[in-house]
């Protein structure tokens, strides 16, 4: 890598990436250019222009973008058009925010004649792969530097102490050693390492950022209403909203009633197994309407082969491959499915659940006439059922006389 000249750098304005960008200065000798991305993480990212300014990057080499609503429009709703839960449990926050980043680093890297990008991603986690699988999708040229395997500093008292000497600002809560690590965007807030490492200790209530206990939610349900066109959310209660509008609301409801939380151990694709607490307020309830308004408006050989293809989907998301051809495939069928997808869906939302109590669509299949316990007036005819029944039996009858 010694032709790098100039890199991008995935920059938050936090200690870690603003030693990183030092760091890239004076060991590797590189003009740094810093990208931070608003995903609606719920902080003010603005002073990141500072930071950068603060370590010398000029303003035309400081980038920062609101990238909420292409984050939703783009890849959260078409990943919960699949209903993708990787593990049968996580909804792929920090996952689906990765493809975003790479995407813009690689695009910001051409735009200002960088030759490489870079991240702040560990050497023991997914992120690393998420982050340069999706660079080399995008550029299969494209260099890409993570100091986290390169570098001697290995603990938080070193990186510390480098910062000092390199006159890299460390704000007080820094000094100590964090409890745990975060990640958040208008999806979720991921907690992990520390005081989460041991599985068999409970989750304390001061990680909780997102959502309030279900304990302490009202006392009273709520009832919402969301309105969904080709599988995608359009309106909450019948106000008509943009995406990223639509599940920051979500959220906010989410958060008074305690809904989303989740206590996971999960398999990463580098091999460890590791524990989690994922707050997913907006999302959880956004994903149970989505497969409340399938139900009605979803043939059952395409609801089931969903229901198939979806683990398989999940696990491209969470395995970084957003922008392979085979996650490209199933997308292609997924929407599809979705043609008729469209209508409303009624939740209510009590102490941590977030339940389908109605659905309606002019595209439902639902045949009231067809599953009444009265009279259906000659909509079905029950006899039809003896030959359906013994033509599926053939096979286990013919078995059954074979062997016994």
């Amino acid at each position: 890598m010694s032709d790098i000249k100039r890199v991008v750098l995935a920059y938050s304005g936090g200690l870690d990436t603003s030693v990183i960008a030092k760091w890239l200065e004076v060991e590797r000798g590189l003009e740094v250019v810093t990208f931070t991305a608003d995903l609606g993480q719920g902080e003010e990212i603005e002073p990141a222009r500072e930071k950068a300014r603060a370590m010398g990057i000029p303003d035309q080499h400081i980038f920062i973008e609101d990238l909420r609503e292409e984050f939703v429009r783009d890849f959260v709703f078409p990943m919960m058009r699949a209903n993708a839960r990787y593990e049968g449990d996580y909804l792929l926050g920090t996952s689906i925010a990765r493809p975003l980043i790479s995407k813009r680093l690689v695009e910001i890297a051409h735009e200002t004649g960088a030759d490489a990008i870079a991240h702040g991603a560990t050497g023991k986690g997914n992120d690393q792969v998420r982050f340069e699988l999706s660079a080399y999708a995008l550029d299969p040229d494209i260099k890409v530097i993570a100091p986290w395997r390169e570098w001697d500093l290995t603990s938080r008292t070193a990186l510390i102490a480098w910062a000092e000497a390199h006159q890299i600002a460390v704000p007080k809560d820094k000094r100590g050693e964090s409890p745990f690590s975060t990640d958040a965007n208008l999806l979720h807030t991921s907690s992990e390492g520390k005081v989460l490492e041991d599985p068999w200790q409970e989750t304390p209530d001061y990680v909780y950022s997102r959502t309030d206990h279900p304990e302490d939610a009202p006392d009273t349900p709520e009832y919402i209403e969301i309105g969904f066109e080709k599988g995608d959310g359009v309106s909450l209660n019948g106000e008509a909203m943009s995406p990223a509008t639509l599940l920051a609301a979500l959220n906010d409801l989410g958060r008074t009633h305690g809904i989303g939380r989740l206590d996971l151990v999960e398999n990463r694709f580098v091999g460890m197994k590791s524990r989690g607490m994922y707050e997913t307020p907006g999302g959880e309830i956004y994903a149970r309407a989505h497969r409340g308004i399938e139900q009605i408006t979803l043939d059952r050989g395409a609801a089931h082969l969903k229901d198939e293809l979806m683990p398989r989907y999940a696990e491209l998301v969470y395995n970084g491959l957003w922008f392979s051809p085979e996650r490209e495939m199933l997308q292609a069928a997924v929407d599809l499915s979705q043609e008729k997808v469209s209508g409303t869906v009624r939740l209510k939302l009590y102490k941590g659940n977030a339940m389908v109590v109605g659905r309606k669509s002019d595209n439902s299949l639902y045949s009231e006439a067809h599953v009444t316990f009265e009279d259906d007036a000659g909509a079905y005819d029950q006899k039809d059922a003896e030959g359906f029944i013994k033509l599926n039996a053939l096979r286990l009858r013919l078995l059954a006389k074979r062997d016994r």
